[in-house]
């Protein structure tokens, strides 16, 4: 399993200790405390409850994988791997992935109610994994997978039928809760890591 108590962001930006950037983010102790004590209690609960590391490192690998940041992603899919993954599962979620980019776009798409907000409405594809990846990754990872892509590319689609599918293939509620942390925390560490490798470029 990844290492926990090094710092998650420092490790993916490539941050060494001393150099410009620890001192920037020593700035603000704690934010960057807050951000791996988060990246702790979703990938290394203290009380896992009903998800599994695996299905905690699967949802993450695919979230990572949607958002196309390739070294963030190759971490989660460590993760995944280092949890006790099959082969069989790692190859059924580089297949959810590439299908989605297959599909084309970027998002997010959606639509706003009827009102000033409507002329942002933009249509785009929607993705259900397919027959024979869905079979490889079970019905609970698939149910997440398919609505981990309304979060990322549809969140303006979300709706109470989308949660309903999720209980349906056997997550509780407060399992949809975790599912929801991981997929915001994992778009916010992205925009940090990219924000912070602009910056690295610039001194």
């Amino acid at each position: 399993m990844p290492e926990m108590d090094a710092d998650i962001i420092d490790q993916l930006v490539g941050i060494e200790p001393g150099s410009a950037l620890d001192a920037i983010r020593h700035r603000r102790p704690d934010a960057r405390d807050q951000a791996q004590a988060s990246y702790r209690a979703l990938f290394a609960p203290e009380i896992p409850g009903e998800v599994t590391a695996t299905e905690r490192f699967a949802v993450a690998a695919f979230v990572t994988g949607l958002h196309g940041e390739a070294a963030t992603a190759s971490f989660y899919a460590a993760g995944l791997a280092a949890s006790g993954a099959s082969a069989e599962l790692r190859r059924a979620i580089d297949a959810a992935i590439a299908a989605v980019a297959a599909s084309g776009g970027q998002g997010p798409y959606g639509s706003y109610p009827a009102g000033p907000l409507s002329r942002e409405d933009t249509a785009g594809p929607t993705h259900h994994v397919a027959d024979e990846t869905r079979r490889a990754l079970g019905s609970r990872l698939a149910a997440s997978f398919d609505h981990m892509h309304l979060l990322v590319f549809h969140p303006r689609d979300a709706a109470p039928a989308a949660l309903r599918e999720l209980l349906d293939a056997g997550w509780s509620t407060t399992d949809i809760v975790t599912l929801s942390q991981i997929t915001a925390f994992l778009s916010f560490q992205i925009r940090v890591v990219a924000g912070l490798r602009v910056l690295a470029g610039a001194l």
